[in-house]
């Protein structure tokens, strides 16, 4: 197994070598000497190991989540005492994955252990239930949990801005450094067990969103998955968030992202798009985002339940007695259940009055229709969760004063704790399911009634089914559109949450649907939540997370940035930074140079609003162009008017402009066009087109040039560009199918130019002409930033390929920013281009003043 410190200094090897490291052992287990590697040689021998000595590592998955799936009690000696927790999804997530992968899990406690027991109690845990305990002191857990968490974090990511004081917790930057400190303890826990060039460690929910970037900077290479049980919200809602980049940041040190539903993850790339100018892309059905050099794979799939858990209550006989008795305690009532934890999302209250309103507009159905609703305890405390019990309870009064009778009451709530087995008893009674939250992460409670209402053998006979002719099971459930079960229901009536009326009529709907329509919804929910069970979801998950970390050996990785801003640059073997020293050597060598310069992009920030060359660009291009040797090219997308003018002071500089349609090899030297014989009438086709989409996108412009013609909507709103350049370049590729020109996208550009014309044809001209005048290049520096440019490092590449023609001995294709190009080399931004045109250019003065000293002598 390669060690930790040595995984890094794979970027000192080279790629060829890595047969070699294929077949190094994992673990030597006893002292020798590595000898005779020989490559393509199967029967390598391992000088002092034998097959017995070589250990095959066990697969291992760390599960972090805030809580570990545990319960703690004190035994009848006042010690500490644990049990699983069957109801946590952390731990039925198990099922999902391989029986010899082994699982560990890093969490907190509910229970709050002395510190001088806290060695006992991890020594404990670690032994027999393979967790490993975060302690954190009580006034950090305080101000993470029931703080920054519960009264902030959660609310905000649930909609719920605090406009004013009272409306709800503002940002509290004490609570935000708890928050970090206490993922920081996790992040100790797990680097205290993890193996890191095997482990692959899945981390939950928002409680723990900036501990990915402490894993990430102590461990590169680090496989890391995460997944968010909650809403993501709206990027309007997200971007009000104080500390909106550092998690941001954090959370893109991940490999891959889970989220519930598509609209979830739709707002994570929103805000990653909009706060961090990130773009995203789908291939073969992944999306992934490309950040710094690393792919961070999102996944969408909404979490399942434990089917063998419920499916094992539901064969109990005491599962059976006690929905026999709730049978007969409601006889001849309907029963509609709603379960929910006591908290302000949940919507019990809405609920309630949709119950009253049902009984106000259909008086034939008081004493008939019973509302159960069965209310877990609060997660959290505050004024906040104490006004919904107050609301709720004041409702209901109201209800049951208003339209109960002795014997009758219309809503009946029931306090939680509430096992499991009960739960389910009183899921196998309802005729009607009704989750009514105006926000909420997924909510299981649809499944768990769906999978209930199937029965069982036992259930059934209980409840007086005939067991010789059994007839098809049935159920109902109205959900709310605002969680994330609901896409997954397709047979539900899905409400509005906060339109009483039409809760009120999808009771009445669900009450008065016919019994077929019934039995049809229940089979299409029951088929598909039995397939897509909770291992279901954690074997999907992580067979993505294996396949997003399927590279990481072969990319070369450093640290950049401080604190949470921490990322990895990531670089395939053959990609690397283009550095001074470098280039430099190849330049002081070489006597015939060719230097091709893009400009938008590339020496002019793409943010720029003056778009003309600083007195810094120019005088370094004069400073190029005054050595003999060196032939300078600027090859832009540009007209030529503009382009001429801005350069005007660089007599020698070469200007490729439009794509190279026109050319000029010095500033006196007369424009010369392209050879093939060009009709502009598809222009008349073109522009109205884009006419069109200028009047519709605020911020877009079209640009004229003598054979192009671009739509620019880099002003624009970021999203609304992209759809509507998205939308153009389909409109503008039907119009002009029979036409002969290209429509291409660029950065922030839709671009009509003709076929035949392109940045790659400019090379290979001045490449012929250049080796026709026997000044055959020994040195090409080309560097751009967009798609078009890649034309011209294809042509370089080709050039440099053929065998035919005189060698180019120094090539330095370099693009700008860290993405996928036919480039070797990369420059971060403008600066370090325009810092490396300016080291080429002092070798220039150099060699001048040296030049004259030695005329001078002579």
């Amino acid at each position: 197994m390669i060690s930790r410190s040595s995984l890094d200094l794979l970027n000192l090897i080279s790629f060829d070598d890595f047969d070699v490291l294929n077949r190094i052992p994992r673990v030597m287990t006893v002292p020798g000497v590595i000898s005779e590697l020989e490559k393509g040689d199967e029967t390598t021998s391992l000088v002092g190991l034998n097959d017995d000595d070589m250990e095959v590592v066990q697969e291992r998955r760390i599960i972090v989540s805030n809580q570990l799936p545990l319960r703690a009690f004190r035994d009848e000696n006042g010690r500490w005492a644990f049990e699983f927790d069957p109801d946590s999804l952390v731990l039925q997530l198990k099922d999902g994955f391989s029986p010899d992968v082994e699982v560990l899990y890093v969490g907190g406690l509910k229970a709050e252990i002395d510190a001088a027991d806290h060695d006992e109690v991890s020594q404990v845990l670690l032994e027999k239930f393979k967790c490993v305990p975060t302690f954190l002191p009580p006034d950090v857990n305080n101000k993470f949990y029931h703080g920054f968490c519960k009264h902030y974090l959660w609310p905000l990511f649930h909609y719920m801005l605090p406009v004013t004081p009272s409306h709800g917790a503002r940002f509290d930057r004490a609570e935000w450094q708890a928050y970090v400190s206490a993922n920081k303890v996790f992040a100790d826990k797990v680097m205290e067990v993890i193996n890191p060039d095997e482990d692959y460690v899945w981390i939950h929910d928002y409680h723990l969103m900036v501990l990915p970037s402490f894993l990430r900077k102590r461990f590169h290479r680090v496989k890391l998955g995460f997944f968010l049980h909650s809403p993501f919200p709206s990027s309007e809602i997200y971007r009000t968030l104080p500390v909106r980049d550092e998690i941001l940041k954090c959370l893109l040190n991940c490999d891959l992202i889970g989220f519930h539903t598509f609209d979830y993850a739709r707002h994570f790339l929103s805000s990653c798009s909009r706060m961090l100018g990130l773009n995203y892309e789908s291939k073969r059905g992944y999306i992934g985002l490309d950040y710094y050099g690393r792919t961070v794979s999102i996944k969408i799939l909404p979490v399942g339940i434990h089917m063998g858990q419920l499916e094992s209550v539901l064969s109990l006989e005491e599962t059976a007695n006690k929905a026999k008795k709730l049978r007969e305690k409601y006889d001849g009532k309907i029963v509609m259940l709603g379960v929910d934890d006591m908290d302000l999302f949940k919507g019990i209250s809405l609920k309630f009055s949709a119950m009253g309103q049902l009984l106000e507009l259909h008086p034939e159905l008081r004493g008939k229709v019973v509302f159960i609703q069965i209310t877990n305890p609060a997660r959290s405390s505050g004024k906040d969760v104490q006004d919904v019990v107050d609301e709720i309870s004041t409702v209901a009064n109201e209800i049951n004063k208003k339209f109960g009778k002795p014997g009758y009451e219309p809503i009946v709530m029931i306090q939680g704790p509430v096992s499991t087995l009960d739960k389910v008893t009183y899921y196998a009674i309802a005729e009607c399911c009704v989750v009514n939250c105006v926000r909420d992460g997924m909510n299981l409670v649809p499944y768990k009634y769906t999978v209930s209402r199937q029965g069982s053998h036992v259930l059934d006979k209980a409840l007086g089914f005939d067991e010789k002719n059994p007839t098809p099971k049935k159920s109902v459930i109205i959900v709310s559109e605002f969680i994330g079960c609901s896409p997954s229901l397709s047979g539900a009536i899905r409400v509005n949450p906060w339109n009483i009326d039409a809760i009120a009529d999808a009771m009445d709907s669900a009450l008065r649907m016919p019994e077929t329509e019934k039995r049809l919804r229940h089979e299409k929910h029951y088929k598909y939540i039995s397939s897509h069970d909770v291992a279901y979801w954690a074997r999907s998950f992580d067979q993505d997370l294996e396949r997003a970390c399927r590279d990481h050996l072969f990319k070369r990785c450093w640290g950049v940035g401080l604190g949470l801003g921490f990322r990895i640059v990531a670089l395939g073997p053959e990609f690397r930074k283009l550095g001074v020293h470098r280039i430099g050597d190849a330049y002081r060598r070489t006597n015939s140079r060719l230097i091709l310069l893009d400009y938008d992009g590339t020496v002019m920030p793409q943010a720029s609003v003056d778009k003309r060359p600083s007195s810094e660009v120019i005088s370094i291009l004069n400073n190029l162009c005054s050595d003999p040797r060196n032939t300078v090219f600027i090859v832009s997308g540009r007209g030529k008017d503009s382009l001429s003018k801005w350069f005007s002071p660089c007599e020698k500089l070469g200007i490729s402009a439009e794509h190279g349609y026109f050319l000029r090899w010095t500033r006196n030297a007369p424009w010369e066009r392209c050879s093939l014989a060009m009709d502009f009438d598809w222009k008349k086709i073109a522009e109205p087109v884009m006419k069109l989409y200028t009047e519709t996108t605020d911020g877009s412009f079209i640009e004229h040039k003598e054979t192009a013609l671009v739509w620019h909507h880099q002003d624009a709103d970021p999203h609304f560009g992209t759809w509507q350049a998205k939308e153009l370049l389909d409109h503008l590729e039907s119009v002009l199918a029979n036409e002969p020109v290209v429509v291409k996208r660029g950065q922030h550009i839709v671009e009509v130019k003709p076929q035949g014309v392109s940045k790659g044809i400019v090379v290979e001209k001045l490449i012929s002409t250049l080796r026709s005048e026997g000044k055959s290049p020994d040195f090409v520096l080309c560097i751009g930033d967009d798609r078009s440019d890649e034309d011209m490092f294809e042509s370089i590449a080709l050039a440099v390929s053929n065998p035919s023609l005189p060698t180019i001995a120094e090539v330095f294709a370099c693009t700008v920013g860290q993405k996928p190009s036919m480039a070797k080399y990369y420059l971060d931004d403008t600066s370090e281009v325009i810092n490396l045109l300016k080291g080429l250019s002092e070798e220039v003065v150099h060699n001048k003043s040296e030049t004259s000293h030695q005329e001078l002598q002579e």
